[in-house]
């Protein structure tokens, strides 16, 4: 990975806030399993975290990139939850 970018775009009433690089990317049958309490390289808390902090808040989390041309995290906040 050389580039992380931070970005936010309107979707409707919500705000998406996207978080990618140009690394490698996630395959198709990880981009869930990323999520799984225990699952990565160290102590596999972190992305499993994130999602549940997030969901406390009604706000969401998932991987969108394409294998092979980086990640794309779209972290979505509900109508009502941003200004």
């Amino acid at each position: 990975v050389t580039t992380i970018s931070i970005s936010t775009r309107k979707d409707g009433d919500r705000l998406v806030i996207l978080v990618e690089d140009d690394g490698a990317g996630i395959a198709d049958d990880e981009k869930e399993r990323i999520f799984e309490r225990g699952y990565g390289k160290n102590t596999g808390l972190g992305l499993f975290l994130a999602r549940e902090i997030l969901a406390i808040t009604g706000i969401s989390i998932s991987e969108t990139g394409v294998p092979g041309k980086g990640a794309r995290f779209e972290i979505t906040v509900p109508e009502g939850r941003w200004r």
